[in-house]
């Protein structure tokens, strides 16, 4: 299936989970969630770290249209982004950390490395 995984949710639920996820991960610099979401979360995050290495006017409302919290996203232009000013992409890492105790979902950690 090629694109975006669906994590069996609407478009509109989809959409509202990754954001919160991409913003909780540039607000902390690690987060614990599945292994899928994790996946999804770390191509966006990616994605967004490179649009913000630019730091123009358009960077920033690409980055404010999609980040919930702005000064989550003018952390991100002060300290992450100039972070990976030299490096090309790999900005984050996951780690998986076993079952999930309910439901036996696969865990893992993803951070910024």
């Amino acid at each position: 299936m090629p694109g975006t995984r669906k994590l069996g949710r609407t478009t509109a639920h989809r959409t509202a989970m990754l954001r919160a996820l991409v913003t909780f991960l540039f607000e902390n610099g690690k987060i614990e969630t599945t292994v899928t979401r994790a996946k999804e979360v770390s191509s966006l995050a990616e994605k967004f770290i490179t649009i913000a290495k630019k730091n123009d006017l358009h960077s920033k409302r690409q980055v404010l249209a999609f980040v919930t919290n702005e000064t989550v996203a003018k952390k991100l232009f002060d300290e992450i982004a100039p972070k990976y000013a030299d490096v090309n992409g790999g900005y984050t890492r996951i780690t998986k950390i076993g079952p999930r105790r309910g439901d036996a979902a696969e865990m893992a950690i993803i951070e910024l490395v």
